[in-house]
């Protein structure tokens, strides 16, 4: 399909999701239990593929630098009463940015002792962060140690692998720089506060080499993320009718994965499909049909949809609330909806797709394009089957002949 020209953005689902019928029949909105809380909308890195400062969506020029302590409480009151309000028993509350380091460790345990004693008392507060690593100092594990906050670190490999993305304003690899935080964070008394490494695929990195260097950062977890793009703005290598070079990439480290004597570390994208095709309800906003129950709230306290979207269009994220707790309200909006409502949110080449349930067309960001708004494949839809051909294929072998 040629989904690439269109001379503005279309808008679906919004005019053409009808909320009021989907409640007639039936549904309701599942409340948010995870919130993306901005704290500071600027970066200490100029990493040339980031969502938020080289998309269409510029709107991190007129958000403010920092969130005020005022503002955030605000948030935590919010968050607090849409808690109480759904009956939601756990709440995940993420630090991030821009780089959310920058507040410094006095800041932040501020900002943490406020949504420990505003949350806390309601649900179950899980307190996380997304770090560049760059700013992981003594002072800010400590604050993070006392605080439970647990960190996950951006890392896409070794050395030059890394450094040919993520760089300084200068010009400069930051990999040693974000290697140091690694340490710190892997290593006692701070190991248990170790989350993950988010690692941002690059077909010009070999995929075993990325693995192993990631490996060699003893990593709980890792999830590797397809870069963003989409019909309109392919991706990187991504090339429309041309060979599946992301699933290439991806097989070569499930094979190595799968294959080892023993377990190295987990890979969240391999554990959900493996998950998913033995029947477990395992999905993530990259993959299944899920509701997807996170909110973001940026600097200013405005409530938006998942920051990834800014590579579609300017305003991409952008949900229109009213009433007391804009969180409540935003439940109804066609933006929100249309993530909690698995197969219906799909077009008919997807729901004519027997791997659909598994792949629940790929992460929305990589959906989009001009001519149809939101209601397309991914972009990634032939990477998305062969990995998911080959994880099931790996997993029928094996079932048919157990050792």
């Amino acid at each position: 399909m040629d989904l690439a020209a269109s001379p503005r953005p279309a808008t679906w689902p919004v005019g053409h999701l009808d909320v009021d019928q989907l409640a007639k029949d039936g549904w309701s909105p599942e409340p948010f239990h995870q919130f993306v809380v901005k704290v500071h909308s600027r970066c200490n890195l100029a990493c040339d593929y980031c969502y938020m400062y080289e998309s269409a969506d510029q709107s991190w020029r007129s958000q403010p630098k920092v969130m005020s302590e005022q503002t955030f409480a605000t948030a935590c009151r919010q968050i607090a009463e849409h808690a109480r309000r759904h009956r939601v028993p756990e709440v995940g509350f993420v630090f991030h940015g821009g780089e959310p380091l920058l507040v410094g460790a006095r800041r932040l345990d501020r900002f943490a002792t406020i949504a420990t004693e505003t949350i806390g008392p309601v649900a179950s507060l899980r307190m996380g962060m997304q770090t560049n690593g760059v700013l992981f100092d003594e002072d800010i594990a400590r604050t993070c140690a006392a605080h439970g906050i647990r960190v996950a670190v951006s890392v896409d490999g070794a050395g030059g692998a890394h450094d040919r993305h993520r760089r300084f304003r200068d010009g400069a690899g930051s990999y040693r720089s974000v290697v140091a935080g690694i340490e710190r964070l892997s290593s006692e008394p701070f190991r248990h506060l170790y989350a993950g490494l988010l690692c941002t695929i690059d077909l010009a990195n070999d995929p075993v080499e990325t693995y192993e260097s990631l490996v060699g950062l003893r990593p709980p977890i890792v999830d590797f993320l397809l870069p963003h793009g989409n019909w309109t703005q392919p991706p990187p290598g991504r090339v429309a009718g041309g060979p599946p070079v992301y699933a290439d990439w991806l097989i070569r480290i499930f094979d190595r994965w799968y294959r080892a004597p023993e377990l190295e570390t987990r890979v969240r994208l391999f554990e959900d499909i493996m998950g998913m095709l033995l029947g477990r309800d395992r999905s993530s906003e990259s993959i299944g049909l899920g509701p997807v129950r996170v909110a973001v709230i940026e600097t200013d306290g405005s409530i938006e949809q998942v920051d990834t979207l800014k590579t579609a269009f300017a305003g991409a994220t952008k949900v229109v609330t009213s009433g007391r707790n804009p969180l409540d309200s935003a439940l109804r909006t066609p933006e929100i909806v249309v993530r909690q409502i698995g197969a219906k949110a799909l077009c008919d080449t997807c729901l004519d797709c027997p791997a659909h349930r598994i792949c629940g067309a790929g992460n929305y960001t990589h959906r989009y394009a001009h001519t149809t708004g939101f209601l397309n494949p991914s972009v990634y839809c032939p990477d998305l089957f062969h990995l998911i051909a080959h994880i099931t294929a790996q997993l029928n072998c094996d079932l048919s002949h157990p050792a």
